[in-house]
């Protein structure tokens, strides 16, 4: 009667532990979903780019050039803080930016940097460099959306004058 008993209950326990191991199965897969397509906000207004690089931006001494990398749907995958300069400038490479791009599988970006003086206008250097990286990123499918510069006011958008 026992080795009866123990063959009845042996499915029983296995039932238990396959039931078992989907529920771990099942937690692991929400924590891959969270962790694989869990974005920044989508970012499709300027007012809400606005807002973020100057949180982020102008308290800077230094110009500072930074990216916002999004996905396809325009969602913040990472902001960083790219290259650091003087009071009046910094040298950006095209080349570095497109590798982050590209790391960060970034199918957009928003360009941006500050002018410490408080002045938003763009130089001429800040529309020559923001035409090199529109065309390097283009040549890996990854478009400028916009790029801000940072001073005192509202931050200048290249979008909403038609500079891009």
């Amino acid at each position: 009667m026992n080795i009866q008993l123990t063959l009845i209950e042996t499915p029983h326990i296995e039932a238990e532990r396959i039931a078992q191991e989907n529920r771990v199965i099942d937690e692991a897969l929400t924590i891959l979903d969270h962790r694989l397509f869990t974005r920044g906000p989508e970012l499709t207004a300027p007012d809400a780019v606005v807002d973020y690089l100057k949180l982020h931006l102008a308290q800077q001494e230094h110009e500072v050039f930074a990216v916002m990398f999004l996905d396809a749907k325009h969602r913040v995958l990472q902001f960083e803080e790219l290259f650091y300069g003087s009071i009046n400038g910094a040298r950006v490479y095209p080349r570095q930016v497109v590798k982050r791009a590209l790391a960060h599988n970034a199918a957009a970006v928003i360009l941006c940097h500050n002018h410490p003086s408080g002045c938003p206008e763009p130089s001429q250097a800040d529309r020559v460099l923001t035409a090199r990286l529109t065309e390097a990123l283009a040549l890996v499918e990854v478009r400028v959306l916009d790029h801000f510069i940072v001073g005192a006011g509202r931050p200048l958008s290249f979008a909403e004058y038609g500079w891009l």
